[in-house]
C-alpha cells in the first residue's frame, strides 16, 4: 500500500502520513484508530507510546 493510498483511506493528505512516519507528527486518536483499522491491527500494535 503507497503512502497515498492509505491517506485516502483515512481521509488525510499523503503529507500527513509522511510526517507520521517520520515522527514529525503525532495523529489523533481517531487518526491512529482509522490507519490501525485500515491495517486489520490495534493502535497499540501500530503506533510505539514514548513518555
Amino acid at each position: 500500500m503507497t503512502q497515498k493510498d492509505l491517506a485516502d483511506k483515512v481521509g488525510v493528505s499523503r503529507q500527513t502520513i509522511i510526517s507520521i512516519e517520520k515522527g514529525n507528527y503525532t495523529p489523533s486518536l481517531l487518526l491512529a484508530y482509522r490507519i490501525a483499522k485500515t491495517f486489520g491491527k490495534t493502535i497499540e500494535e501500530v503506533f510505539i507510546f514514548e513518555d
